[in-house]
């Protein structure tokens, strides 16, 4: 497995490939949200894709600010984890014929990302803590604190939406 290879020699090592991994996820959730937003039908839906979409922009941004402090590589590093979660969200839009139905598929999906960036995220802002770097630690907490967010929407949205996939069934 990459993460533990040699080239990891100290905890500042792992920050800034972690950072870099989540620039990729953050570039791929960008790739993937228009889509997501193309084949949603719940117009509180689409507004939300939307309203991350713009946040999600400044997460990249943010995350190569922090890296050009950091005075290293802002070339990301593939997040295999995005890919394969982006792939089965994919695979579960195509599959659903009912357009409420693949609302609740999509809404799923993002929540799995949205779990995801927030763990990792949690990690990196603990170990930017750990050195010392404070004001970074503080930006990655606002990235935390905007994905919860943006998992509470939705899933006051799955809320609704999912009570009316019940009853198209």
């Amino acid at each position: 497995m990459k993460l533990f290879s040699a080239n990891l020699d100290s905890l500042r090592d792992l920050y800034h490939n972690q950072l870099r991994m989540l620039l990729s996820t953050e570039q791929q959730i960008v790739d993937a949200l228009p889509t997501m937003l193309e084949k949603a039908t719940d117009p509180q839906l689409k507004q939300a894709f939307q309203s991350h979409l713009q946040e999600t922009r400044v997460h990249v941004t943010r995350l190569q600010d922090i890296l050009r402090q950091e005075n290293r590589e802002v070339d990301a590093i593939k997040c295999k984890v995005l890919s394969a979660l982006v792939s089965e969200a994919e695979d579960m839009i195509k599959d659903a014929t009912d357009l409420t139905v693949r609302d609740v598929a999509l809404i799923a999906a993002a929540q799995r990302v949205e779990h995801y960036e927030i763990a990792s995220y949690g990690a990196v802002r603990r170990w930017a803590q750990i050195l010392g770097r404070q004001g970074q630690a503080a930006l990655l907490d606002q990235t935390i604190k905007e994905e919860g967010h943006a998992d509470h929407l939705l899933t006051s949205i799955a809320d609704r939406v999912n009570v009316e996939a019940d009853k198209a069934a």
